[in-house]
């Protein structure tokens, strides 16, 4: 999904927060997973995640102080700032009545707990994905060895492990978790972050639990590096609580859920409608390094080397028949009616990158991945498999490279194309490992 706008809050105390806000239906503030927040580059990230969200809920999300695009130069966080970095969002949001969401993460469980308690009157339900009372629960646990410790030698390397024991991502994965880390340790100073995790250390919820009114649900899903009994263990602490388990990685199932909670009978736009498409080979493109060359070049300058992209993008789909889906900042999702074309268009836009990058002082380098199949189309959009293992695949492919998987392979048997067989890698979400190809562009 399109990053939504950037907005800004101030707190209090005199502290610039960021918000963004997306979606119709029924109000839901989405409390940060803080520190790994930033409300314009993880919708695109995590679009899966947020998109899911948008089609039930108006959601809104914000970065907490010292974190994403909120004012970075602070020198105290604490569970009481959170609550007030959320005050000032919901106020500047003009939130009445509102569904609080607490996802994975014990910051973002404290975060919604101390709301719904000082807000009974405006805060309608509580939903908490995977809670715990307190980091001692999990001190036998790989998440729960995730500590200080590790955050004080190596702040890059504390966020890389947080991320493959939250999400269970494994080393094949590691061609997309290693850049995706290394964004997503800067979107808070190393020495903020570590403060943020001296906060989760320390943190306890016992005491906000019997305190909560609103009807609250406690969702986990499966796998998930939290054991049950310990989200069971907190619900049974919630007057009224209700405990669900469930097990999907796309979180239409987590969507669900929540809309059966809050007594939505179905999405603003009906999953169920959407019908499968003609056969169709998906694109889909990606800057690497973009994070940080917005960080080197500033904002402006960095909008300038974007622009060309899109340009360069734009122009090679034309010629080769490509039909644009949507933009994501800093990539691109396509669709065509012939994979040759869609091959052809893959090789033209790594030529076409290499080309400005021989001639311009600031390089382009993007990865392409596609697949094939019938995906589902909906609004002018395209869903399902096809598309999620399109994507998948993208984030696979490192700088100037091009990866398909093996049924696309056979469907270009007898093209003049090159392919370098890459091995077999595990996708998230999908149970079978999927073997991947490298086309040869380069003359």
């Amino acid at each position: 999904m399109d990053a939504p706008a950037v907005q800004y809050a101030m707190t209090s105390d005199g502290v610039s927060i960021a918000w963004a806000e997306a979606g119709q239906g029924p109000a839901l503030l989405y409390c940060p997973a803080t520190p790994f927040t930033h409300v314009q580059e993880m919708f695109t990230i995590f679009e899966d995640f947020f998109g899911v969200l948008a089609n039930s809920f108006h959601q809104i999300t914000f970065d907490a102080r010292g974190t994403g695009m909120s004012e970075r130069d602070v020198t105290d966080v604490s569970n009481a700032t959170l609550l007030i970095d959320a005050q000032a969002v919901i106020d500047a949001a003009k939130l009445d009545r509102f569904v609080v969401f607490g996802d994975m993460g014990l910051l973002s469980s404290s975060t919604a707990l101390q709301l719904a308690t000082a807000l009974p009157e405006r805060v309608t339900h509580l939903v908490l994905e995977s809670p715990f009372q307190n980091m001692r629960e999990l001190a036998d646990t790989p998440f729960g060895r995730t500590s200080v410790a590790l955050a004080e030698a190596d702040w890059g390397v504390y966020v890389q492990t947080a991320l493959r024991v939250l999400s269970g991502w494994d080393a094949a994965d590691s061609t997309w978790l290693d850049p995706m880390a290394k964004a997503v340790a800067g979107w808070a100073d190393p020495v903020v972050g570590l403060q943020y995790e001296r906060v989760r250390q320390a943190t306890d919820v016992g005491n906000l639990l019997a305190g909560v009114r609103q009807p609250t649900l406690v969702l986990r899903n499966e796998p998930n590096p939290v054991p049950a009994r310990y989200c069971q263990r907190l619900a049974a602490k919630i007057p009224g609580a209700r405990f669900q388990q469930y097990a999907d990685p796309t979180f239409l199932t987590q969507a669900e859920l929540m809309r059966a909670f809050v007594g939505l009978s179905a999405p603003p736009r009906p999953v169920a409608s959407a019908t499968p498409s003609a056969f169709r080979t998906v694109l889909f493109t990606d800057i690497v390094g973009h994070t940080e060359m917005m960080q080197r070049l500033g904002d402006a300058k960095g909008r300038d080397v974007l622009r060309e992209h899109e340009r360069i993008t734009r122009e090679t789909l034309k010629q080769h028949g490509g039909a644009e889906v949507k933009t994501m900042g800093d990539g691109f999702m396509a669709s065509f009616g012939s994979v040759t074309r869609a091959m052809d268009c893959a090789i033209a836009l790594q030529r076409a990158f290499a080309a400005h990058t021989e001639s311009m002082p600031e390089p382009l380098h993007v990865r392409v991945g596609l697949n094939a199949g019938e995906p589902i189309e909906e609004d002018g959009d395209l869903f399902g498999a096809t598309v999620i293992l399109a994507s998948r695949i993208a984030a696979k492919a490192g700088a100037g490279e091009i990866l398909i998987p093996e049924p696309v392979r056979h469907l270009l048997s007898g093209k003049t194309f090159v392919f370098s067989d890459r091995g077999e890698f595990a996708m998230k979400g999908f149970d079978d490992a999927v073997r991947l190809y490298e086309v040869r562009w380069r003359e």
